[in-house]
């Protein structure tokens, strides 16, 4: 951390009440360019007055905004989107400065996060509850959905847009007040994304953003007396400790956390696509998704042949900045994500596994940055850490199975449940795994990593707190049910 205006780098403030702050602390986060490892913006450290008040005037404005009829709080959503719209380039540009994914992928995230937007706004004008058939002929009985109140925004560094934006998007449309604290490392991209929230219009405190350490201002959301919800993505370890503090306050939780996504393939399976899907889901966005690629659970019969051909295109992945257009993988988002990647590769080749391509940094005058070569590791065993503990890396570990179920079985031997795809031409196949796969997103002849926005999206075991984001299923989380029953006199 720097003194307040020590270096010239754009810097960033927060958002509470209806206002652009800066802290009181004196100091600010400098947010690093993981392709050069430069300073390319900062946001405020700041304290936990500053995040009591940013609770407080979401509490303030929680009744008045829950009266807002839901067609008018979704043409705020619209705002909120063209907005986005007006500056998609900038804002995936920088995205890929703060994070390190190629700019194509951040055009991409930012374009997604407009459609969830306008998914989100449509709700305005969607149904609210249902007409339930009362035992008397004379009464009618309905439900409606009902905000919960001041709900609490945390979220990881992978996704700086499409994630907030998925949160905060139906929080809003169902009559919540939010506060939102990204992560640090890409809190440059998410100010830059609550501009678009802030630039919309919204009445004073319903949309705040602050920015600072989870010790300080994530700690004073979740312990905030007017806090009703708070939806978290992020590391298992900090979600049982939000869930264990949520549970005890009586304060609604979602939490999204780890995965170790495993891909089967088949001895039938078309092993081109399966190959170019296995590559894609492990190494796009330098393996640092929740739904990346990390365990492929190869049968016997084609092992060597799949594992040749795995290796033959790993080989030609293009490593570099992702704002280079000849760029396919970018370097990894920090120097501590760095580091854990290398680690986790000495880990595994002290374990007996056998490095067939990759494993090392890439770190010369020409790339400074914080880059590690797309990695595999064959003669894996499901009790290595590496099959079992989640890298966040361009690192996937391969197996054999000699058999659908030997696959199934090795692909539920890890604590995590988020998502799993199988490669087979085989119906039954198909469906067994579907049936016995224990993981909450299932893929048939698709990569693992690929989440829908007008799908339910989340986790079993680990993984999840076992609600689900986006779709439909947010209302179940951001609203509660009320049953009114009326009566002719």
């Amino acid at each position: 951390m720097n003194e307040v205006f020590s270096i010239t780098e754009e810097v960033h403030s927060n958002f509470i009440n209806g206002e652009w702050k800066q802290s009181t602390s004196g100091k600010l986060i400098d947010s690093i360019n993981p392709a050069n490892r430069q300073v390319m913006g900062q946001v405020q450290s700041s304290t936990i007055e500053e995040a009591n008040e940013a609770i407080e005037a979401a509490h303030n404005a929680s009744k008045e905004w829950a009266k807002v009829g839901e067609f008018q709080r979704g043409q705020y959503l619209y705002k909120v989107a063209a907005l986005l719209e007006e500056n998609l380039e900038e804002i995936a540009k920088t995205l890929t400065e703060e994070m390190g994914k190629t700019y194509p992928e951040a055009l991409g995230e930012t374009q997604r996060g407009i459609a969830i937007l306008k998914y989100y706004a449509a709700e305005g004008s969607r149904s609210n509850g249902d007409v339930i058939p009362a035992s008397e002929k004379d009464a009618l009985m309905f439900t409606k959905r009902i905000p919960l109140g001041v709900v609490g925004v945390i979220t990881p560094w992978n996704f700086p847009v499409a994630i907030p934006i998925w949160k905060i998007a139906p929080a809003l449309v169902y009559g919540n007040t939010v506060v939102f604290k990204p992560a640090s490392e890409a809190a440059v991209t998410a100010a830059k994304v609550a501009k678009c929230f802030a630039d919309a219009g919204l009445p004073s405190g319903v949309f705040n953003f602050i920015t600072g350490s989870g010790s300080t201002v994530g700690d004073a959301i979740i312990n905030s007396k007017y806090l009703k919800a708070i939806t978290f993505t992020g590391s298992s370890k900090t979600g049982k400790m939000i869930a264990e503090i949520a549970s005890k306050n009586q304060v609604k939780y979602q939490l999204e956390m780890g995965g170790k996504n495993p891909v089967i393939v088949l001895d039938d399976a078309n092993l081109e696509n399966a190959v170019q899907a296995v590559v894609s889901g492990a190494f796009k966005s330098t393996g640092q998704k929740c739904t990346a690629t990390s365990r492929v659970i190869i049968q016997s019969g084609i092992y060597e042949q799949f594992r040749d051909r795995l290796v033959e295109v790993t080989k030609g992945i293009s490593v570099g900045s992702g704002l280079d257009s000849t760029t396919w993988m970018g370097p990894c988002a920090s120097e501590g994500q760095y580091k854990t990647v290398l680690e986790y590769i000495e880990i595994a080749k002290n374990e007996g596994a056998t490095l067939i391509t990759g494993g090392h940094a890439i770190d010369s005058e020409l790339t400074p940055g914080f880059y590690v070569e797309p990695t595999i590791f064959d003669n894996v065993t499901t009790d290595m850490r590496i099959a079992q503990e989640e890298v966040f890396g361009p690192v996937i570990a391969l197996i054999k199975a000699e058999s659908i179920e030997d696959a199934i079985s090795f692909a539920n031997d890890a604590e995590y449940g988020l998502s799993a795809s199988i490669f087979t031409t085989n119906i039954g196949n198909a469906l067994a795994f579907i049936d016995d796969i224990e993981a909450g997103l299932v893929r048939v002849n698709a990569e693992s990593a690929g989440v829908e926005y007008q799908a339910p999206f989340g986790g079993l075991k680990d993984s999840s707190s076992g609600s689900r984001e986006q779709g439909q299923a947010a209302k179940e989380f951001f609203t509660v049910s009320k049953t009114v029953y009326i009566k002719a006199q």
